[in-house]
């Protein structure tokens, strides 16, 4: 059949775009409440009355957020909030003196770091983890799960695992050029700059082809030239269908990359919402100013601070002439 006999219906269904999903989620998000601990419509992550003390600090007492699916999500707050925190006990870094939460509706509670990982929840830190005496390819490999080789009978016969070891080498190059890092490959990790070494963690995180990427502090440290790098690959993991969650001081990134921020002040969590609407939220000024910085003085309150900053300024003086 000659090329200008096909039906209208069939070019189209040939042409249409791919759909990106995460649109279609971050539409739903539009008819979520803007309120601590609100309910999504998909969530992958729910936690649910989540405490930590050290000693008589209570670090984190959440109690109840959910993480919604396939969008970015940051978690904001003050120095002290305890994000990072939460950070490691919902990745199984800590352990909660309370609570419960799930990944993809699997609960999490005394499951170790690993088992997590396997899972398909994945993390980055702050101060990046990666092995420097070890080159930037031994790091990516290393990244991968389920490697025969890692078994003490099954390492002694290389044909068992030297096809696993092809796949996942084509794989870490292909996230290394992805992540342009690919001329870095036999370069040792440790000669990386800060912002290198950020990228290699996120690509090393990607070998176990998670669904939900948690980045702590992605920015911190890293120069300007690769922060609009690490910006759009961060993007890109919400267009590859992943969820991303991610700690960040950079309120610029936040209202530029993320979808929905959730804030913690003092161990709680105290606002959620867009971007717009949590920045301009008076308990997020709050937590970040303190509950009274724009309450007026009192005429009272002035003439004590007066009389204060002059008996000080006399102390001083008096000091100084005894000398």
């Amino acid at each position: 059949m000659p090329a200008d006999m096909i039906k209208s219906s069939d070019m189209t269904a040939v042409s249409a775009p791919r759909t990106d999903k995460s649109v279609d989620v971050r539409a739903a998000l539009k008819g979520v409440e803007h309120q601590p601990g609100a309910p999504k419509p998909d969530p992958i992550v729910v936690a649910d009355g989540i405490v930590r003390r050290f000693g008589g600090l209570t670090a984190v007492d959440v109690e109840h957020v959910e993480i919604q699916r396939g969008v970015i999500t940051a978690l904001i707050g003050p120095n002290g909030a305890g994000k990072t925190t939460f950070f490691n006990l919902l990745t199984g870094f800590d352990s909660p003196d309370a609570g419960a939460w799930s990944f993809s509706g699997k609960g999490l509670k005394g499951m170790p770091a690993y088992k997590v990982a396997r899972l398909g929840m994945v993390r980055t830190f702050q101060l990046t983890k990666v092995l420097a005496r070890l080159t930037v390819m031994e790091n990516m490999r290393i990244g991968a799960t389920g490697q025969s080789g890692e078994s003490l009978w099954q390492a002694m016969f290389a044909p068992l695992w030297r096809g696993q070891e092809k796949r996942n080498t084509e794989r870490a190059m292909d996230l290394l050029r992805r992540f342009k890092l690919d001329t870095k490959k036999d370069d040792f990790a440790g000669s990386l700059s800060g912002g290198q070494r950020k990228l290699l963690e996120m690509a090393r995180a990607l070998m176990v082809e998670p669904e939900l990427v948690m980045l702590d502090e992605p920015m911190a440290g890293v120069n300007p030239a690769l922060k609009q790098s690490l910006l759009g690959h961060v993007k890109s993991l919400r267009e590859d269908g992943m969820t991303v969650l991610f700690v960040e001081h950079d309120m610029d990134m936040v209202r530029d990359i993320s979808d929905w921020v959730i804030v913690m002040a003092q161990g709680k969590i105290i606002a959620e919402g867009p971007p717009d609407a949590v920045m301009s939220d008076q308990r997020v000024i709050d937590a970040y100013l303190g509950a009274h910085h724009d309450a007026e003085l009192s005429t009272e309150d002035e003439e004590a601070i007066l009389a204060a900053a002059e008996a000080e300024t006399g102390a001083t003086e008096g000091k100084s002439s005894h000398g």
